[in-house]
């Protein structure tokens, strides 16, 4: 029996959320392994969002060569402004398991993004983001459906995948108390669908490399920051005391009690022999504002709206409805040189010419896009005169690769670190009700196994050094075009002498192209944008 590796995924994990609640006595099986291994802060992409940050730790490639940049896909450049759903025939590189694969190794992988269609591997595919009604033809290999449903009694697919009937309170956001508690019940309830899918498949056929997601500590904590964040909900006790909000942070800290329990189980299971690798896609923190992008566009003249007097202020219903984003009609495409199509990413595409008459040339995109940049970064909070957004990637910044020219022109960070509106607003900056979840580049990471130090904590690594870091734990050669790599520092310099780093060139693989890339369902689309409205993702 060869080396295993378990991969355990947090999404949106952040120590600022579970160093208070080990401290508390919430998580002590997450405290215990730590001390038997190393921590490091994991430095997430640009932008650090669900879609290409997961992409990245699976591909050890960054977003502009895996070509994924949010959930959705917009292109101007087709000459008809399209928004379409991303799925895993969109990931234009290898895959952690496919590499596995191609080594005769065995691979679990559940409930990730853009696992969807699953592609053929040695093992097991229970893709995440996927409506529970097409769980059953996501699976891989095709039995793998039928096989749970025959062996788990409890096995409820609409809890275990997405579920709008479920989910509709969150559409508009918690309120009252009853919609949390909803909310977080869901989640236990889904949690622990997961993990009984993974420890019956880890019975019954375990794999080299194991890799489940558990999803809802990020979407908590969207909703449930203020309960969650020690600094908000310490500064006023008493609130936290006698009143329904402290029956909230009550279920909040029932559900990562859960998860804690999951992770002992777990690692139990995999056994003293099995490396255990715990990471998130991003962090996370509070957000205080909204900055209406568009509007300000709009204001400066850079956007237009086909008919400004009758643009409602909202109907995110229009949203979801086939490939094509209604709100698209908002904008007089032939006038309007810049645009935001999603607040998930904060990206700003700069119209070129096939787009319409408003399009800017080649030979004056620098320039523009300067103008651009340099008019946002004055843009300050009229109340305080500070500038409102923090920094600004360009393109080639932020995503060099094979694929820069379908990312964003320019991807912006505010000051709060929270995602911008795209709706028509008669005010260009709003302070929230209450503080709100926002993600942050500074995610989770810890190792246990063989080799590892113990109680080790390490300088902030990349997230692309995940995949080289599960390979080099299954005793196999980093491919040379991954752009991380072994997080050495995790490891003793005898265990390096005798398990020295290998790397090979990778075998060339056929590129999927759109053409190639499967049609997505229309009732699927707009299922899983229902998903990304619930979270605040779309508009």
């Amino acid at each position: 029996m060869g080396r295993r590796v378990l991969l355990i995924g947090l999404d949106g994990a952040t120590f600022s959320i579970l160093d208070p609640l080990m401290e508390d006595g919430v998580m002590p099986g997450l405290q215990r392994l730590i001390a038997s291994g190393a921590r490091s802060e994991l430095t997430s992409v640009v932008p650090a969002l669900t879609p290409p940050a997961w992409t990245s730790l699976m591909t050890g490639r960054s977003p502009g060569n895996h070509g994924i940049f949010d959930f959705l896909r917009f292109d101007l450049r087709s000459g008809q402004p399209q928004l379409r759903v991303l799925n895993s025939d969109d990931v234009a590189c290898p895959t952690i398991w496919s590499i596995l694969s191609r080594h005769g190794l065995t691979s679990t992988v559940l409930n990730f993004p853009m696992t969807f269609p699953a592609r053929g591997i040695s093992g097991s595919v229970v893709p995440g983001w996927v409506p529970w009604r097409h769980l059953r033809l996501a699976c891989y290999p095709k039995s793998l459906y039928a096989r749970l449903t025959e062996a788990l009694p409890q096995f409820n697919p609409r809890e275990l995948a997405m579920d709008m009937s479920l989910e509709e309170r969150a559409l508009e956001g918690c309120t009252r108390e009853e919609d949390y508690e909803h909310l977080i019940e869901l989640h236990i309830r889904r949690e622990r669908q997961w993990f009984q899918v993974l420890t019956h498949l880890m019975r019954e056929q375990p794999s080299d490399l194991t890799a489940v997601l558990f999803d809802g500590v990020d979407k908590l904590q969207h909703f449930c920051w203020r309960f969650l964040d020690r600094a908000i909900f310490s500064a006023s006790p008493s609130a936290f005391s006698s009143t329904w909000e402290s029956r909230v942070r009550g279920w909040c800290l029932e559900y990562f009690r859960e998860i804690d329990r999951f992770l002992v189980e777990i690692a139990a299971m995999a056994g003293a022999d099995t490396s255990v690798i715990i990471a998130s896609d991003h962090g996370f923190g509070p957000t205080v504002e909204v900055f209406y992008l568009n509007e300000w566009l709009h204001r400066n003249g850079y956007l237009v709206w086909a008919d400004a007097a009758n643009v409602e202020q909202k109907h995110a219903e229009t949203l979801g409805l086939g490939t094509m984003a209604r709100r698209f009609y908002e904008i007089d495409w032939s006038k309007t040189t810049a645009y935001c199509p999603t607040p998930s990413g904060n990206g700003i595409y700069i119209t070129p010419p096939s787009a319409g008459a408003g399009g800017i040339p080649a030979e004056r995109y620098q320039s523009f896009r300067r103008e651009l940049m340099e008019a946002l970064l004055r843009f300050t909070d009229p109340a305080t005169g500070e500038p409102v957004v923090k920094r600004i990637w360009t393109q080639e910044e932020a995503f060099t690769g094979t694929h820069m020219a379908a990312a964003p022109d320019l991807t912006l960070i505010l000051r709060d670190g929270g995602l911008v509106s795209i709706l028509p607003s008669d005010v260009l900056l709003k302070p929230r009700p209450e503080p709100a979840g926002a993600h942050r580049p500074n995610g989770v990471f810890v190792a246990a196994g063989k080799g590892i130090e113990h109680g080790l904590r390490v300088p902030p690594l990349s997230i692309l050094d995940v995949a080289p870091l599960l390979l080099y734990s299954l005793d196999l050669p980093v491919p040379q075009d991954l752009e991380g790599r072994v997080p050495e520092t995790l490891f003793g310099p005898q265990y390096l002498r005798s398990h020295p780093v290998g790397f090979e060139a990778l075998p060339a693989e056929p590129a999927v192209t759109a053409a190639q890339a499967r049609d997505v369902d229309l009732q699927l689309e707009a299922q899983v944008i229902g998903q990304l409205r619930a979270l605040g993702y779309m508009e």
